[in-house]
């Protein structure tokens, strides 16, 4: 699965994501990096936390 369907690039080619669908509408997403998950929430304030 890719996650990363809505990308667009800023002025210095810098990669952006959509939050909302990173979390496919929900509001969780988990993040893999180097063999580490990461979970990234949407707080219904509209923040995002990200945590190990």
């Amino acid at each position: 699965m890719n996650a990363l369907v809505d990308t667009w690039l800023t002025t210095d080619a810098t990669p952006v994501h959509d939050a909302r669908t990173l979390t496919e509408g929900g509001s969780l997403a988990r993040i893999v990096l180097d063999g580490q998950i990461y979970s990234l929430r949407i707080t219904r304030a509209g923040k995002l936390i990200l945590t190990k």
